[in-house]
């Protein structure tokens, strides 16, 4: 087995006995990218060079006696996160020419654990889309068959992993964009509690949703990466101050006695039957492992979406003011700010982020503010009161990811409202601030991934991962590898 296939917790003990150095990784995984990216498209940039000598400088300091949880291991990052010294373009034409000045505090946190910063990722713009066909840089492809999407908005981060072109990825979950495209490619995606992670440093799409998330082969090495970048930081006023737990030393106990949630919702109209059966084979074998499926009830899950797409537009077109080509990024000269900045933001952006600025504007503007938005927070209330009545009658819900395996690129594209609909089962943990999980469980008749979903409370990350894990553990889903 090459090192780029390779698990984060099988390199870290190769390092730790000395089979290999830090630099025989990166030079695996740059033979891997130039071997399969140019039919995948998942890294917008990486720089070799600068990986290897953060490599070189890992291996003197191990050889020095240092440690570090990730102390020599490349992590690559969704092209939103701040990394000092790289570009942050968002996949967006606007922001060209933009160097980060600073490093995300997730990226700093990576940094003092000793990893390498390698490579940066296609997306969604601005993380508006699930399936990284609104990239600026071209459509990342899914890695178990070239003509289906990867999904979004954290494609990239996605495909990466599952095509060994990355040991561990960082993405960001706005309403489902780590969990989505991790169940698309075949591999782990984990969405934490809102609050757990700093989001200082994460360019923001909707700043009531969006969180920071984990891409990899396995849960342990998701429990790993979270253990590392989890924490309060002063610089996020809603990064809440919550104990962190050692999420590795959770895993390996027993499920019996935990009860997973399942609500008919959803499971509704929609869910294509074959992704129902694999998701029900799971539950099925959670109950095997001791777990004990219980009836729950989810009522107003039929409004998730439009709440969503009401609520995150909204914050949106606020945050997305910003990018108006006067400080940084491309600029397109006018004959006066307000022409320039129509100009720029005319040229930068892509269709889907406008047509989610104008939604949000609308949806802000006078007359429609309490017919919409306000009304959405309230529905919004009704969605988290259905969470808090599901978790008081058990530990976590168990779901499907999506409606359907990865579609065709180009299948969806026009019909902007099907895509909006396939975010259902994951737009209500960024609703209510829980926590959620995606892992293999099965595969489509045409050969796809499909995962499992698991839904927890807020800050119940321990409790998630180990029934994850467990499940994992006992099926040879995570195990198989697309033939690129």
């Amino acid at each position: 087995m090459s090192l780029a296939a390779k698990t984060l917790a099988d390199l870290r003990s190769d390092l730790e006995n000395g089979s290999c150095t830090s630099v025989e990784i990166v030079r695996s995984l740059e033979q891997r990218i130039q071997a399969v990216d140019g039919r995948l498209n998942a890294y917008l940039e990486r720089d070799f060079e600068d990986a290897l000598t953060q490599a070189e400088q890992a291996d003197a300091r191990r050889a020095a006696g240092e440690t570090g949880a990730l102390l020599g291991i490349p992590v690559a990052v969704k092209d939103l996160l701040n990394v000092k010294g790289q570009s942050c373009r968002c996949a967006s034409r606007i922001l060209e020419g933009y160097i980060s000045p600073y490093d995300a505090t997730s990226v700093a946190k990576l940094r003092d654990a000793g990893a390498i910063l390698f490579g940066r990722l296609n997306m969604d713009e601005f993380a508006m889309g699930a399936s990284t066909e609104h990239s600026a840089y071209g459509v990342c492809r899914n890695p178990w068959n070239t003509d289906h999407v990867a999904g979004g908005s954290s494609g990239g981060s996605a495909a990466a992993v599952a095509a060994d072109t990355a040991v561990v990825t960082l993405g960001s979950d706005t309403g489902g964009s780590v969990r989505q495209p991790a169940s698309f490619c075949g591999c782990v995606g984990l969405k934490p509690s809102y609050g757990r992670i700093s989001r200082y440093g994460l360019t923001a799409f909707a700043s009531s949703l969006d969180q920071i998330g984990v891409l990899s082969k396995t849960v342990s090495d998701a429990a790993e990466v979270l253990g590392v970048i989890a924490g309060h930081d002063p610089m996020d006023t809603t990064s809440l101050p919550e104990p962190v737990p050692d999420y590795l030393s959770a895993l390996g106990g027993d499920l019996k006695g935990l009860k997973i949630g399942v609500a008919d919702e959803f499971f509704g109209v929609g869910v294509e039957p074959e992704v129902a059966q694999q998701v029900q084979a799971a539950i099925d074998q959670l109950r095997e492992l001791g777990a004990e499926p219980v009836k729950v009830s989810f009522p107003h899950l039929e409004y998730a979406v439009s709440v969503y797409y009401i609520l995150a537009p909204a914050e949106a077109s606020a945050n997305l003011s910003r990018f108006d080509g006067v400080r940084y990024g491309n600029r397109v000269e006018a004959e006066d700010p307000v022409a320039l900045m129509k100009a720029t933001r005319e040229a930068g952006f892509g269709d889907e982020v406008k047509r989610r600025i104008l939604l949000g504007t609308y949806m802000l503007s006078s007359g429609y503010y309490d017919a919409y938005y306000v009304k959405a927070l309230k529905a919004r209330a009704l969605i988290k009161k259905d969470a808090d009545a599901a978790f008081a009658q058990c530990d976590l819900l168990a779901t499907p990811v999506a409606p359907s395996a990865a579609y065709r690129v180009g299948e969806e594209a026009e019909d902007p409202l099907k895509l909006y609909l396939g975010d259902i089962c994951t737009i209500p943990a960024n609703l209510t601030g829980g926590c959620g999980i995606s892992v293999p469980c099965g595969f489509s008749s045409t050969g796809l991934p499909i995962g499992l979903q698991l839904l927890g409370p807020a800050f119940a990350e321990e409790r998630l991962l180990n029934a994850a894990h467990v499940y994992e553990q006992s099926t040879d889903w995570h195990n198989r590898k697309p033939s690129l």
